[in-house]
């Protein structure tokens, strides 16, 4: 036994070294440089200059919960299609849902940017039809639907390996019971999937709260998000005290976000299933 502790704790070495290298240290590097000031002496100033970005994380976090409302609308069903879907089917759909994935993310809004501006491709179509060009560049709405494509996938994907490996024993046991297709999908589908939905909104919601290329390239100057705050912080203002300040608030809403999932998510998602049945 001893050996074998011995063997975990050498195996484990590498992955510790990594997390206290490119996590820990980090960590505490942005919480050091919020609550110091240029001299590098202990200071609140970072810390009080938030409330002026409220306004913003505000619109952060409005933004981020819209796309990640719209991811759910839409990665649900079609999660649920394709873990019904033949096996040969699902992996030609999953190849499908992965496969913009493999572009680099810069592409990917590049090209949302030639879809959506003045003489893009949509207006380049109305225009030929005779109808009126439309604003599309630059808004708010081109944000949210920047945000939903390019993060869309992390929705659909840990509803699907949740659904997937669901037990069809439940499901028969609700059919024999006289369940129809909804109360198979109120009573069975949803609560079992629960797990798969708080780890994709969290997926989905962190990383647009903290977006700033999508908001660059597809809102302009028309839409200022937290991450393009930090951003000029740390780029072109070179305040790092105030990035990191503005970093560690975002740190903390990972954080929740994080807790609210690993306390609603896992077997308990899966026994209160049994129970609706």
């Amino acid at each position: 036994m001893q050996n074998r502790t011995l063997k975990s704790r050498l195996l484990a070495t590498p992955h510790l070294v990594w997390s206290a290298i490119f996590v820990v240290v980090p960590l505490v590097m942005v919480v050091y440089y919020s609550l110091t000031g240029a001299e590098g002496s202990f200071t609140l100033d970072n810390i009080k200059q938030i409330p002026k970005y409220f306004d913003t994380f505000l619109l952060s976090i409005w933004l981020g919960l819209l796309a990640t409302a719209i991811s759910l609308l839409l990665a649900y069903p079609l999660a649920y299609f394709i873990s019904q879907s033949k096996f040969n089917v699902q992996q030609t759909m999953i190849t499908l849902v992965m496969l913009p994935m493999w572009m680099n993310f810069l592409l990917r809004t590049y090209s949302w940017m030639t879809i959506l501006e003045n003489n893009g491709i949509i207006n380049t179509i109305l225009t030929s039809i005779g109808l009126q060009p439309l604003h599309l560049i630059n808004t708010r709405g081109a944000v949210v639907l920047g945000m939903v494509y390019d993060f869309i996938p992390y929705m659909i994907l840990p509803i699907y390996s949740v659904m997937v490996k669901l037990d069809r024993s439940l499901i028969e046991a609700c059919e024999d019971l006289g369940g129809n297709k909804v109360d198979v999908f109120r009573r069975v589908i949803m609560p079992n999937s629960t797990s798969g939905v708080i780890s994709g909104v969290t997926m989905v919601f962190v990383p647009s709260v903290s977006t700033f290329y999508i908001s660059q390239k597809l809102g302009g100057t028309n839409t200022l998000l937290i991450g393009d705050v930090i951003e000029s912080q740390f780029m072109t203002s070179n305040n790092y005290h105030m990035g990191a300040a503005l970093s560690l608030i975002l740190m903390v809403l990972i954080l929740v976000c994080l807790a609210v999932m690993n306390h609603f998510s896992g077997e308990d998602d899966i026994e209160q299933g049994r129970l609706a049945v």
